[in-house]
C-alpha cells in the first residue's frame, strides 16, 4: 500500500477537497503526506496586473510566504488528524515538474492533486497541470474530481 502521498495544493476549494480526502486515505493507511504548493513564476507580460510592480525578487518572497502561511494551515489540519506532514513550496515556470520532481525528492509513492475539468478553449489557454503529470509521472497519480 502507499506509504508517502505526495499531495499537490493550490488553495483552490477543489485542492482543498483532494486534499482532505487524501488526509482520510492516510489515516486509514498509516501514510505520510508531504503537501506541496507549486506556484508560478514571475511574468513581465501576465493577465496579473498585480504583477507588473514587482521585482521577480519581491515577488517570489511574497509568493513564498503566501504559500508559507497557507501550508501551515495545511500542516496544522494533518496533525489534528494524526497523520505526519511535511510541507514544501516552490516557484516553478512549470508546477506539473516541480510536482513531480518533489515527489521523487522525498520517495513519495502516489502523487494525489485535484483536476479541475477544464475543458475547450480554457483548457488550451490556461493548459492542465493535473494531465501534465499524469503524462509525465513514473509515479501513480490519484485525481480527485
Amino acid at each position: 500500500m502507499f506509504r508517502h502521498l505526495l499531495v499537490a495544493v493550490d488553495g483552490s476549494a477543489l485542492a482543498e477537497a483532494a486534499f482532505r480526502k487524501a488526509l482520510e486515505f492516510a489515516q486509514e493507511t498509516q501514510a505520510s503526506i508531504t503537501a506541496l504548493r507549486a506556484c508560478p513564476d514571475f511574468h513581465v507580460t501576465t493577465y496579473h496586473t498585480e504583477m507588473l510592480t514587482d521585482t521577480r525578487e519581491q515577488f517570489e518572497e511574497a509568493v513564498l510566504e503566501d504559500a508559507s502561511k497557507y501550508l501551515d494551515g495545511i500542516a496544522r489540519e494533518a496533525a489534528a488528524a494524526g497523520v505526519p506532514c511535511d510541507t514544501s513550496s516552490v516557484v516553478d515556470d512549470h508546477p506539473y515538474d516541480a510536482i513531480i520532481k518533489a515527489a521523487e525528492e522525498n520517495d513519495c509513492d502516489l502523487i494525489v492533486m485535484a483536476s479541475h475539468g477544464r475543458r475547450g478553449v480554457k483548457a488550451l489557454l490556461i493548459g492542465s497541470e493535473t494531465l501534465k503529470v499524469l503524462t509525465h509521472s513514473k509515479i501513480p497519480v490519484l485525481v480527485y474530481r
